[in-house]
């Protein structure tokens, strides 16, 4: 085995590049290690064209390795790795979205990338995975326009590692964390967590997770980021030279003559008028689908010989795409003609669905329509992952449906995709800063939000009906959130100049742009962005950007910032007239949640040999009663059943202290006194001189097993042994005999 090794510090860490003849079969392999994570990334292109497909067949798989993490995983009965988790799911989206614009999309052979996590310590592996893809593919003999580079950032309040000492300074909030470590970020509560990824000082994927962080330390994130990726671009570029493999020359097909007679006879003249037909968005999205059926099938006409009419099919959107870019930039004019920075007619419905559910909120944002329905539950229906990376139970759970219907279509309807995992993870960033701490709601908290109707960012009115669902259902948020779409026409001017450094203006590249807001219809498909912010008045909370361009400049991304701001304030105002905070009471519907704290030494009493104590308190009242290693106990149960579990629960594990008032069991009657039974594991004596204030000659005369008493702790001996008094507690509960 031959390797050949490239290092380069990033974040204070070596990133290392490892060559070898390992993989060799693919056409670009490299193993990237960061720490002691290393991944596995190879590219292979088809031999064959695929023909009749309609798209570029680009397949991207992020796959988790369990001894990647030193442990045998999985079910008791399954020890190998089965479907792939949603986090496997998200890298793979994060690796696709980022290496897939820099493809000409225009090739024919499928192109599979495969990332293998063969080790990983506390390190990020989707980060790694983003660059070990951008090397295995820069590398190999495949067409494409990398490479790139991906970089983690964050601001946390948590001690950690600056940029300026990367080693071991730790430092406080305010300090810009390149690849922070998985604990960082797991146990932050303020601040952000960013991944972001690009090429020549240009971005071209964001994920970002925030606690309500300003427009502004985004955008210096951003420019810290694009230095940190300028790096990486440059350490890669010069592995390329050396290594890198002449690109294949692919055959572009080319349309015929005779199609583009027949285009610029039928369609040509119609498609300017049809695109801007309507100012009802669906109407004209219609108009537009109805004019390109009617050219698909002048094409299969002319061409009854051809296997598919891909070329025309281009073609179509191809002119679609510039007008929409030619009027847009010159005349500020969109599908639907509303204005740049105009949002649609929006609508916010709270509760009023079922006296069943816990919570529901339904919001409109013109032909998008989002139905959310929030489920509360204890402590036990916690979503319970053993994964490679981590082991945990998740309290917020947010999923997102997307049935074929709210398209107009017809489909499979049962099967989640990762699209519906994608939009189900963002719009749960969204939402997740704004919950209240498990202290003071320790509910599991599960939101299921179903896309009714969709004509742009289904993803961000989940946001919004989401937010809606909880207040609605009582959980105390610290303040609404609510999501947009951003999106932009750009093009290059015929004379490009090529700027090295940052962006600071729209003059340092001789570049053509509108920034739309809320995107919809033909502007989603066509549009060069799709940039998702999400958050409250306060802050942003979570950000996704998708772009169809090799990248997109800072400055133009933090105008988009500012504009999103301003139509989220919109789109809050709307949601507050519908509820203005959170309801003051969870529904009726939703199970109490009991809570108390016994003493660490006492868990095994509770729960007892085999679960039996623990398991008997539920049995008997038909509540869940859960106890943590700190020692917090939740009953949680609806009817009573709550408050029953956690008086048993108080009862079992009260310490009792002389001078107390209680009350007990008779158990058994002695001729010296009598056994009093105070709860399940606590008895205590009443001598027969302790029994009344009179005397008593046989203590059968005032008491029988299985009399309730009143009764007085006199004192509790260095054995725990517990002396106790009746007519102390109750002078006149014993009457003299007749």
């Amino acid at each position: 085995m031959h390797t050949k090794e490239y290092s380069i510090e990033i974040g204070g860490r070596q990133m290392t590049a490892i060559f070898s003849d390992l993989a060799d079969q693919a056409n670009g392999a490299v193993m990237l290690k960061y720490g002691e994570t290393i991944v596995l990334a190879t590219a292979v292109m088809s031999k064959d064209k695929m023909s009749g497909l309609g798209f570029f067949n680009l397949t991207v798989d992020y796959v988790e390795k369990f001894y990647a993490a030193g442990k045998i995983l999985g079910s008791r009965f399954v020890r190998r790795e089965g479907k792939p988790s949603d986090d496997a799911i998200l890298s793979s989206r994060v690796i696709d979205r980022t290496i897939r614009p820099l493809f000409d999309q225009g090739i024919k052979h499928g192109v599979q990338v495969i990332v293998t996590v063969l080790s990983v310590d506390d390190n990020d592996p989707t980060m790694i995975a983003v660059n070990a893809a951008s090397l295995a593919i820069a590398t190999s003999n495949i067409p494409w326009g990398g490479p790139i580079g991906a970089i983690r950032v964050g601001k946390f309040n948590g001690p950690s590692t600056s940029l300026e000492d990367t080693r071991d300074k730790p430092l406080g909030t305010g300090d810009l964390v390149i690849n922070p470590k998985f604990k960082e970020r797991e146990e932050a509560t303020t601040g952000f967590d960013l991944l972001v990824c690009g090429k020549e000082n240009k971005i071209n994927m964001i994920e970002a997770a925030a606690f309500q962080v300003t427009e502004d330390e985004i955008e210096q994130a951003l420019k810290k980021t694009s230095e940190e990726i300028s790096k990486i671009e440059g350490f890669q570029k010069k592995i390329v030279a050396e290594l890198g493999k002449e690109k294949i020359v692919l055959e572009k097909e080319v349309i015929s003559q005779k199609s583009v007679d027949l285009y610029n006879e039928n369609i040509s003249p119609k498609l300017k008028d049809t695109i801007f037909s309507s100012t009802d968005g669906l109407i004209g999205k219609k108009n537009l689908a109805i004019l390109h059926t009617a050219w698909n099938k002048i094409a299969k006409e002319a061409h009854p010989d051809r296997e598919d009419i891909t070329l025309e099919d281009d073609h179509f959107d191809e002119h679609v795409n510039n007008i929409l870019h030619e009027e847009a930039i010159k005349n500020d004019k969109r599908a639907d003609g509303r204005k740049m920075d105009e949002l649609r007619h929006i609508y916010a419905k709270a509760g009023g669905l079922s006296t069943i559910i816990h919570g529901s909120g339904i919001f409109y944002r013109g032909g998008t329509h989002v139905l959310s329905v929030l489920t509360l539950g204890g402590p036990e229906d916690a979503h319970f992952i053993n994964g490679m990376e981590t082991t945990e139970e998740r309290k917020f759970m947010h999923h997102y449906n997307f049935p074929p219907f709210s398209a107009g279509e017809t489909g499979r309807a049962t099967m989640v995709n990762r699209r519906e995992i994608g939009h189900g993870a963002l719009a749960e960033k969204a939402l997740a800063a704004v919950l209240p701490e498990k202290e003071k709601f320790p509910y599991t908290i599960r939101v299921v939000s179903e896309s009714m109707a969709s004509n742009g960012s289904t993803s961000m009115a989940s946001v919004c009906a989401g937010s809606l669902a909880l207040m609605d259902g009582g959980v105390p948020i610290l303040a609404p959130v609510a999501g947009i779409a951003m999106g932009l026409m750009l093009r290059k001017a015929k004379s490009r100049a090529k700027v090295e450094g940052s962006f600071d203006s729209a003059q340092d590249e001789e570049i053509e742009y509108k920034i739309l807001t809320d995107i919809q219809g033909p502007e989603d498909h066509h549009g060069d962005m799709d940039f998702k912010v999400a958050g409250t008045k306060n802050g942003i909370t979570a950000i996704q950007l998708d772009v169809k361009v090799e990248g997109v400049p800072i400055f133009i991304l933090a105008e988009a910032l500012k504009e999103a701001k301003k139509t989220r304030m919109q789109i809050l105002e709307t949601i507050e007239k519908e509820l203005v905070g959170p309801r003051k009471d969870i529904s009726p519907n939703a199970p109490k949640i009991l809570t108390t704290t016994i003493k660490i030494s006492q868990i095994g009493l509770l729960i007892g040999p085999g679960g039996k104590t623990i398991n008997g308190i539920k049995d008997k009242t038909g509540a869940e009663v859960n106890v943590e290693d700190d020692g917090t106990v939740y009953c949680t149960g609806k009817n009573g059943s709550a408050e029953t579990a956690l008086k048993m629960v108080m009862d079992l594990t009260h310490e009792f202290m002389p001078g107390e008032l209680t009350k007990g069991e008779v158990v058994k009657i002695m001729d010296f006194g009598a056994f009093v039974r105070l709860n399940q594991n606590t008895d205590g004596l009443v001598h027969i001189s302790e029994i009344a204030p009179f005397r008593v000659n046989k203590v059968s005369d005032v008491l029988k097993e299985g009399d309730i008493v009143p009764v007085k702790i006199k004192e509790i001996d260095d054995r725990g042994k517990l002396s106790l008094s009746i007519k102390l507690a109750d002078p006149n509960y014993a009457k003299p005999r007749q």
